[in-house]
């Protein structure tokens, strides 16, 4: 008897207390749940004992990478209706399914692990970072922390970043009479043109400055500010394949002789001073203990009166910052050791260097648009992205991209642009008096 869904969804209810708001169709073909639902397929037992292991996301997280759960359907739709389970509790998964001190849950557990099958779990997939060791964000650990997410292939992240090549926030206009809302003919492209730009006019870029391009990708701002503005430019990265694609794309571009890449870590960065600094989508992968160093060392290279664009994710803050965790699906899969600061708290770590800190711009929105169009590049190139890496890794990115831009549009996260000065001893900032005449 097909009786393996229904089953299931009862004892789902049981552990969190409150109806399931998806539909669940399992491998016996039985399907249960709310009708027009989204529907989350579980294609083996083997995700439940993964689960069972490992409540929470690391667990689902698992299951995903493996195959072992899909979705029939909107994938953002099954992540909204899950999502709620989880934030509108204020709690995560494992907790909500801790059966120690009630009896029925302790009941419903059991029937979970019946339904299981024999244990161990399966073993984490491939995917998934090994064990690692030592203190967080030593210039070795940082740089196995970038390789693992930035060197998958650069066909890869061609297909799913499109032809601009920039892995962060791009700059939407806003269509006539849409209310803010996007001008329905942007493309990908023309909104990532429009960041680097944005971003060469804060810093008033000129021709003949010395730009240092901190976590510089695949060299597209690095690029455009030496063919845009005639600046020389110094690219960094800890990605090897990121490097050879940059200098190729110089070469080609015949900028050679205002170009270079480099890879390095910021903190062996000695030829200063820079005119001006872009770190873009980069300072996410410093890490709290270090971010103090890395204002320090960026307030060193840049001369008096020099300007640094700090492009980075923030996290809402917590009640107690004590009880602050690193995503455990991100740092297991995504970005390992990477962490998100409160906008605050970068800002004044940005102050205590000596910066004075003249603009901040949220974009947090723009983030939302970007990610999704990048799921949108994944999924229309998914056989050749499969290729390309591995079935394990597209998925991981297909997950992960689709959840961040609901993390955006729910004020989970935000992205912010901070400019700050490094003030020379008179004090003059060398801005204009108006807001945002960047020149």
């Amino acid at each position: 008897m097909a009786d393996a869904a229904p089953r299931l969804t009862t004892l789902a209810e049981e552990l969190l207390g409150a109806p399931l708001p998806v539909r669940i169709r399992a491998w016996d073909g039985s399907e249960s749940g709310p009708p027009n639902a989204p529907v989350l397929i579980i294609r083996n037992r083997r995700a439940l004992r993964r689960l069972l292991w490992k409540p929470g996301e690391l667990g689902l997280a698992r299951a995903w990478v493996a195959g072992e759960i899909d979705v029939d359907g909107d994938l953002y739709a099954l992540l909204e209706r899950l999502a709620g389970i989880i934030w509108e509790r204020g709690t995560d998964v494992k907790d909500a399914v801790h059966p120690v001190l009630d009896p029925r849950m302790r009941a419903a557990a059991r029937g979970l692990v019946a339904i299981a099958g024999p244990w161990p779990p399966p073993a984490p997939p491939p995917e998934e970072i090994r064990r690692r060791h030592g203190a967080t964000h030593t210039k070795r650990r940082d740089k196995e922390a970038i390789s693992h997410h930035y060197d998958v292939g650069n066909d890869f992240y061609a297909m799913v970043l499109g032809p601009s090549m920039v892995y962060s926030c791009a700059y939407w206009d806003a269509g006539p009479g849409t209310g803010g809302a996007p001008d329905a003919g942007s493309s990908l492209e023309d909104a990532q043109r429009d960041k680097l730009d944005l971003v060469c006019r804060k810093l008033a870029l000129k021709k003949g400055d010395r730009l240092l391009d901190v976590g510089c990708g695949w060299g597209s701002m690095a690029l455009h500010a030496a063919r845009e503005y005639g600046v020389r430019v110094t690219g960094i990265t800890l990605s090897r394949e990121q490097a050879a694609y940059a200098r190729e794309r110089i070469a080609e571009e015949g900028l050679a002789d205002l170009v270079e890449i480099r890879v390095q870590d910021y903190r062996d960065v000695k030829d200063g001073p820079y005119d001006a600094i872009s770190s873009i989508g980069m300072a996410e992968h410093v890490g709290s203990v270090q971010y103090r160093e890395y204002a320090d060392d960026l307030y060193a290279l840049l001369k008096p009166g020099g300007r640094l664009l700090n492009h980075q994710i923030a996290r809402r803050p917590e009640k107690n910052e004590d009880e602050y965790r690193i995503d455990d699906f991100i740092d297991a899969y995504v970005f390992p050791d990477g962490e998100l600061a409160p906008l605050g708290r970068t800002v004044a770590t940005l102050e205590e260097a000596g910066f004075e800190a003249r603009d901040v711009e949220s974009i947090r929105e723009h983030y939302a648009l970007t990610l999704r169009r990048w799921v949108a590049n994944l999924e229309k190139h998914w056989d050749r992205a499969v290729r390309a890496t591995s079935p394990g890794r597209a998925r991981v990115w297909r997950l992960y991209m689709a959840a961040s831009a609901l993390s955006f549009e729910t004020n989970r996260i935000g992205v912010n642009q901070i400019l700050a000065v490094r003030p020379p001893e008179n004090g003059a900032s060398g801005m204009p008096l108006r807001a945002r005449d960047w020149r």
